[in-house]
């Protein structure tokens, strides 16, 4: 099937508009006789004569009258889809953005998240969803627009990704521990029974291939499938629970933290975005939003 050649639609639009061939030549800036050519294939391709002579000018036949309302509005919304975007309307916008995030992420950063959003944008909504796998999919797809997350190998390279903070793994047990207040060396860490946190079901983590690299083992009582339940197993018995500091800090109120007796390398919470969105306002403004909420800074 041929198409039509769109650039027809504003000449017509034109010549509708002035009513004459000149007019809209000087509107279109091109020649009289350039568009007396444009007027002519229009002719050829509706099927109409559209604008014949009466007098000394020219008048529109029924069929151009009958366009000139649907033809002025295809052009106006062809240079809205074409043109820049407007100047984000924050006060006015109407939206609900996606977020992919850990609970430990809505725990610690969601309440300053939506304060600080609903104090610019009152008209938009975050739904906050489960992150259960690293698959990048959603965010591919557009079911989420925006995930955190440490972007490991496997990470999709098509992926834009922006460090939100720096966080380290320390040891967690209750108050009233038999190891409180005493100094917890690696012989006391691995004294105790443990708490593995693994989304997965694993039976071992970067804890314990840390101290495998020193000839090392702990004892696994338990696996929780978050941070929050193994706080939540730690906080009820003498097990310990190795967790991220900075997004477990509400979760560990009343408890006793303490860094672990091993190095242990530190890790960057990112958050992850489509490039489609790169160009979106919204979306620009929301990612400003998220850095802000966890102290990173102003939007980039």
């Amino acid at each position: 099937m041929t198409l039509p050649d769109l650039n027809l639609l504003i000449t017509l639009d034109a010549l509708l508009s002035e009513g004459s061939v000149a007019g809209a030549a000087r509107r279109l800036r091109l020649s009289p006789s350039a568009m007396s050519r444009a007027l002519a294939r229009l002719r050829e391709t509706t099927g109409d004569p559209l604008l014949v002579r009466a007098g000394r000018g020219l008048v529109p036949t029924p069929r151009a009258l009958a366009l000139r309302g649907q033809v002025g509005g295809l052009v106006r919304d062809a240079q809205a889809v074409l043109g820049r975007a407007h100047e984000l309307d924050l006060a006015g916008l109407v939206r609900t953005f996606t977020l992919r995030v850990s609970d430990g992420f809505v725990e610690n950063v969601g309440a300053a998240l939506i304060a600080r959003i609903a104090a610019q944008a009152p008209g938009v909504r975050l739904r906050f969803v489960q992150k259960a796998d690293k698959d990048s999919g959603p965010l591919r797809e557009g079911d989420v627009d925006l995930e955190t997350g440490v972007v490991g190998r496997l990470a999709s390279p098509e992926l834009r990704t922006r460090a939100l903070f720096q966080d380290r793994y320390i040891g967690v047990m209750r108050a009233d521990h038999p190891l409180g207040g005493r100094n917890v060396t690696l012989a006391r860490y691995l004294a105790a029974r443990h708490v593995l946190v693994s989304r997965r079901g694993l039976e071992s983590g970067p804890m314990d291939e840390a101290l495998q690299a020193l000839g090392r083992e702990r004892d696994i009582a338990a696996i929780a499938g978050g941070f929050s339940m193994a706080l939540a197993l730690a906080r009820g018995t003498d097990l310990i629970a190795t967790v991220p500091e900075m997004h477990t800090a509400t979760l560990r109120e009343g408890m006793r933290s303490f860094a672990l007796p091993f190095a242990m390398p530190p890790f960057t919470v990112s958050m992850l975005w489509h490039p489609r969105m790169d160009g979106d306002a919204a979306h620009r403004w929301l990612r400003g939003c998220v850095l802000a909420a966890c102290g990173t800074g102003a939007p980039g």
